[in-house]
């Protein structure tokens, strides 16, 4: 494929850089030019085509200035109006000229008219197109003309055959009955005249229907691969003991749900296999994954191996910090926690630890995985909110245990519930365990919207609240661009709130404070001592003050759904009811509003999770931090649910039975997008 230097690099910007990148630009809406109305039988409402002389032309200066065209065929008029127009428009559409327009057609104030159609100048009887006209994806400074030209001198290249081959088995193709691939890329590139143009608008056609199969297939080759890779390495092998995971049950001051128990079971069994664990624990705020969590840990502590925790920010590593350590401690078992912001001496002390395996569990943030941090044997690293972190610092801590032959276990904990489809998808490579039972005795929430017009009202109740000796969080507005000014904000809300409650004790804790204050401040507030905790988001995850039993979160329109979750599950934690206060601005806009709707209707974060996917869809829900995870282009995770069904069966079978297919496969459709395998 010969091009210029000039179109070449805006051809890389689609991502395209050879003769199958551009077979794969496929289409994203089509142009029926292959039929023609008369003007007057031509529906309203719809791209229709049309053609006539035009008997009129004008440039008009009321109500502003436009070019203005009557044109006229046996049938009767239409007005062509173009709102920004260039000279040379005018003299190519003079008075005479036979024109054929492209546009949806309405009623304004001219008559019936079209608004800026696609407009050529064409000659008596010129032959319409054979074809449906495809329109592609493009660039600044690339045309459809030469994008289509490009991809159509592909297709007729006598050596695309190669290009088109088929990854597929014949038994597969009968079996979920797909068209052929290389059938589905001719029609989706030059569909026919008699094709239905709502089934391919809709993405709903056969040919569609196939190059989606496919897309979905690759990605789930390449993670079931993963999957069987991952179970040909060692892993130490963790068997059960029980000794110290009785002790630790029997002084627990509530009963495991049945939930707990089944996953813990779950996850026994995966540390007892020689090779290394990866599941993912769902469960929704307030489940109590961290039991299950601890249960993991001491599995693999009882065999002499060590462990480390890994959490997003230093409030829930430290919190994990002193619960564990309160649980493990009289159990006889050396728990140490490390953080980016701990002292040279204290630091190096707690490295000696790690490296000589004194310290059996590490607690810590990012700082678990520098370069400095040598385990002396890890069996297990576990991550909570693994959504937080990229594929490449789980990675890293994995990896800190290939020191030795073993690779270490690996649990990964999510309070952001990630919907079915998701699962099915992006983390096929995963086990999954799900924790969908809450413990008993916690008390409902009850979720208020209230405008900002009306912060006298919330300011009464939490004056009524605290009176009560009831605890209070207002959780400051998040300014994604910039943290000082989410700083300030915060202060400031201190400061304004202080002076409304002189006689309440009132804190403040942000991620600028330093470790200490922000640990003395949290246990205040844990303690009692503390009525109003004034908050940015920091305490979204984690935070466990049961007496806390109302949250106010201003300009909550600005948050996403999983945030707006996670941040009212810091209140209803004990036995009284508590409430949850989004505190909006107006007006809403539509996605605003739609959030508030959902977080206002639904408690459970599953239904959240799967509404929200389908607000953002899997790029944004996943995150940035996702990114080594190649996104779908063609395919639509609820739309296309039952293909996903059809795919995870066929992936299983094509691995086992035709394993040259699939990596020809997985080759075609992810390329180089592969290298994030290796995670």
């Amino acid at each position: 494929m010969t091009v210029s230097s000039n179109v070449q690099e805006k051809l890389s910007r689609l991502g395209i850089q050879n003769k199958l990148d551009l077979i794969l630009h496929l289409p994203i809406r089509y142009e029926d030019e292959t039929h023609l109305f008369p003007i007057n039988d031509a529906p309203q409402g719809q791209v229709v085509q049309v053609e006539g002389i035009i008997i009129h032309s004008e440039v008009v200066t009321r109500p502003r200035r436009q070019f203005v065209c009557q044109v006229e065929d046996s049938s009767g008029i239409l007005i062509m109006r173009f709102l920004n127009f260039y000279g040379n428009q005018i003299k190519t559409y003079a008075v005479g000229k036979r024109v054929r327009l492209l546009g949806e057609i309405r009623r304004g104030f001219f008559g019936t008219e079209m608004v800026h159609p696609k407009c050529r100048i064409v000659h008596e009887g010129e032959l319409l197109a054979d074809t449906m006209t495809p329109i592609y994806p493009t660039t600044a400074g690339l045309t459809q003309k030469i994008l289509g030209k490009l991809i159509r001198k592909v297709l007729q290249d006598v050596h695309h055959v190669q290009v088109l081959v088929e990854t597929l088995p014949d038994k597969i193709i009968t079996k979920y009955r797909l068209a052929g691939f290389q059938d589905s890329i001719m029609c989706l590139h030059n569909p026919p005249p008699d094709v239905s143009v709502e089934a391919l608008q809709a993405r709903t056609h056969p040919a569609w229907r196939r190059i989606k199969f496919d897309e979905l297939l690759a990605q789930q080759l390449s993670m079931r691969l993963h999957y069987r890779q991952r179970r040909s390495r060692c892993a130490p092998v963790l068997a059960k003991k029980n000794q110290s995971t009785n002790q630790f049950i029997e002084q627990l001051a509530f009963k495991l749900t049945a939930a707990q128990t089944k996953v813990s079971a779950e996850i026994s069994r995966d540390l007892a296999a020689p090779y290394p664990m990866q599941r993912l624990l769902q469960g929704d705020v307030g489940s109590g994954k961290t039991i299950v969590a601890a249960l993991a840990a001491l599995q693999a502590i009882e065999n002499g191996f060590q462990v480390a925790i890994m959490a997003p920010t230093e409030i829930l590593a430290e919190q994990h910090f002193h619960k564990l350590s309160s649980w493990f401690d009289p159990l006889g078992i050396r728990v140490v926690w490390l953080s980016g912001s701990q002292k040279k001496k204290h630091k190096q002390a707690i490295l000696d630890e790690i490296a000589l395996g004194t310290a059996q569990l590490a607690v810590g943030t990012h700082a678990l995985f520098q370069d400095q941090v040598l385990f002396h044997q890890l069996g297990l690293a576990i991550i909570d909110e693994q959504h937080r972190f990229g594929v490449h610092q789980r990675l890293a801590l994995r990896m800190k245990g290939s020191q030795s032959d073993f690779v270490p276990h690996q649990l990964m904990m999510s309070a952001t519930p990630i919907p079915r489809t998701l699962s099915m998808s992006y983390f096929a490579d995963l086990d999954v365990s799900i924790l969908d039972e809450l413990p008993p005795g916690r008390a409902p929430i009850v979720t208020k919207l209230i405008a900002d017009c009306r912060r006298d009202e919330i300011i009464t109740r939490i004056q009524q609240a605290c009176q009560q000796g009831k605890q209070v969080y207002w959780v400051c507005p998040l300014i994604e661009e910039s943290e000082t000014l989410q700083l300030q904000t915060a202060i400031e809300t201190h400061e304004s709130l202080s002076k409304i409650f002189p006689d309440l004790s009132i804190g403040l804790v942000h991620g600028r404070l330093p470790t200490q204050e922000k640990t003395e401040v949290m246990m205040c507030f844990k303690q009692g001592d503390i009525q109003l905790l004034v908050a940015t988001t920091v305490i979204e995850v984690g935070v466990d003050v049961p007496n806390a039993s109302l949250m106010v979160i201003e300009n909550a329109e600005r948050m996403g759904l999983s945030q707006l979750h996670q941040l009212r599950g810091r209140v209803g934690r004990g036995s009284e009811a508590s409430i949850c206060i989004l505190m909006f601005q107006q007006p809403l806009s539509e996605i605003a509003r739609k959030r508030l709707k959902i977080i206002f209707e639904h408690t459970d974060g599953f239904e959240i999770a799967r509404q929200d996917l389908q607000l953002r869809g899997p790029g944004e829900f996943l995150g940035a931090r996702q990114s080594g995870v190649p996104m779908l282009r063609f395919a639509d995770l609820e739309q296309d649910d039952e293909l996903l069904t059809a795919v995870q069966a066929a992936a299983d079978e094509i691995l086992n039975d035709y394993p040259e297919l699939a990596q020809r496969h997985i080759e075609r459709w992810l390329g180089d997008k592969t290298e994030y395998l290796r995670v």
